[in-house]
């Protein structure tokens, strides 16, 4: 499937409003890594999709400059740090606020 090719090296999903692309087929089982893509379903919709890819790119490089480290820039974008901190937790969209990604700023 040529979808997987979207997903950049090294990262096992992507999400593009509305769609959660897999690298792998199997991936679709893992509830972990679906509600991981979720959470950014979530914050793609409060920032109104496109506003949400620029700051998810500028808080990136800005990032990278502090860290020097994609993978660590990577990790610490609040967009980031919010879909980690809560995707173990299947229930947390029923009971996420609105905007929460701001606190991981």
């Amino acid at each position: 499937m040529i979808l997987k090719y979207i997903v950049p090296r090294g990262y096992i999903g992507i999400t593009i409003f509305p769609f959660v692309i897999l690298k792998t087929k199997n991936l679709k089982q893992d509830l972990v890594i679906i509600n991981h893509e979720k959470i950014h379903l979530r914050q793609q919709i409060e920032l109104l999709i496109l506003p949400f890819f620029i700051i998810y790119v500028f808080e990136f490089l800005i990032r990278l400059i502090q860290y020097r480290k994609w993978n660590l820039a990577y990790r610490n974008i609040s967009f980031e740090r919010e879909a980690y901190a809560n995707e173990k937790d299947l229930d947390y969209l029923k009971s996420r606020s609105f905007l929460k990604f701001k606190s991981y700023f």
